[in-house]
């Protein structure tokens, strides 16, 4: 699998991020991700695509571990690299790292796939796929 290259997303943890003990709620981190995921692709690309297209994206599938606590005034940097696994479908491998941490504090696999608005399976545009490809150093999707 060719990853593309790593896209750095800050995201600075607010009082209403945490729970009780001012630790992050952990659902609020797929929030984080998903944030980080529209940013590599472009909210203006993301509607188009469903305006003019009908096509959009869904997560098939979520793998997320917590290995460490992420805190209220942390600013922290979600990582984000993908590849494609067809032309119906991404996988992105996703990192929240907290400020001068030697290993990060959430990791996740999410599996996306390209959906109609009729909520059936749908290959990707050439003009996504060309668009996300750019983010890769060498072909991602013959």
């Amino acid at each position: 699998m060719n990853y593309s290259s790593t896209f750095h997303f800050p995201v600075q943890i607010y009082y209403e991020d945490t729970d009780f003990s001012g630790v992050v709620y952990h659902p609020n981190f797929l929030k984080y991700f998903e944030r980080a995921r529209e940013h590599v692709i472009g909210a203006e690309i993301l509607s188009a695509l469903w305006q003019e297209d009908g096509l959009g994206f869904a997560v098939y599938r979520s793998d997320m571990l917590c290995h460490d606590g992420v805190e209220f005034a942390d600013i922290i940097d979600v990582r984000t690299s993908f590849y494609f696994e067809s032309k119906y479908r991404t996988v992105w491998k996703q990192e929240i790292w907290r400020p001068n941490a030697k290993k990060p504090a959430v990791t996740a696999q999410i599996e996306m796939v390209c959906m109609n608005k009729a909520r059936q399976l749908a290959p990707m545009s050439a003009d996504l796929i060309e668009r996300l490809s750019q983010s890769f150093s060498s072909p991602a999707l013959s």
